[in-house]
């Protein structure tokens, strides 16, 4: 893969053999992000589980402190009071049977979240094959399946993210921009590991946080000393 002229002037900053202290880290990404964007941060964890097996699966949610910086569309499928309640809310999107030809048909996925009533799980299955490999399937576990959608809402528009493995037993979340500065990004950072910790699956066995690193949109990935992290 090429980089340019900025990635390698940016990744002469890192030393790729070393793993940083999380605040040297973060002190770090920022004098990477220089791009003429405002870059996302992004956290890479790799964790010492094997998700093709049920009972080691990492899948979760949590608020950060200071939100992403990015303003997220929600999708809410729901009928009655409570469809009114997902409008109340400030949901860009409410609907139910309606929004099936236009999502399976049409293409239409101006949506970032989706968040289902448990009643109409039976009506959101049916796009199962187009919102999953997405990562837009409503679960339970990420509170994107609930009666209380008011709440809902509120978090995923306050910076509530959803973290999952993927097939390599990596977790990648974005945790803010280069403009919230370190001490920002470090909040959102350590309130996204906590959760992750806690998350452990009783099944895992061994060194539970096998790497973290950090990066920025277009930057090169920074290590992080994982015995720091706790």
């Amino acid at each position: 893969m090429k980089h340019g002229k900025k990635y390698k002037e940016a990744a002469k900053l890192v030393d790729r053999n070393l793993q940083y202290d999380t605040e040297d880290a973060f002190n770090l990404v920022e004098k990477t992000a220089t791009a003429k964007f405002d870059e996302t941060i992004e956290a890479h964890i790799k964790l010492g589980v094997d998700s093709r097996h049920a009972d080691q699966q990492v899948r979760g949610a949590v608020v950060l402190p200071h939100g992403t910086g990015k303003t997220v569309r929600v999708l809410v499928f729901a009928k009655g009071i409570k469809a009114d309640e997902a409008t109340a809310a400030g949901a860009d999107y409410v609907g139910a049977e309606d929004l099936i030809p236009r999502i399976q048909n049409e293409g239409w996925f101006e949506f970032d979240v989706v968040v289902a009533t448990p009643d109409m799980m039976g009506v959101v299955g049916r796009l199962g094959r187009v919102l999953g490999p997405k990562g837009l399937m409503p679960n339970p576990k990420a509170g994107t399946v609930t009666m209380d959608v008011t709440k809902a809402i509120n978090d995923i528009k306050a910076g509530k993210i959803e973290y999952r493995l993927d097939k390599t037993n990596i977790i990648h979340v974005p945790i803010g921009k280069a403009s919230f500065g370190t001490g920002k990004l470090l909040d959102n950072f350590n309130t996204l590991m906590s959760a992750i910790i806690k998350a452990k699956p009783s099944a895992a066995k061994g060194q539970y946080l096998r790497s973290v690193a950090i990066s920025a949109t277009m930057g090169p990935g920074i290590k992080i000393n994982t015995t720091k992290i706790s």
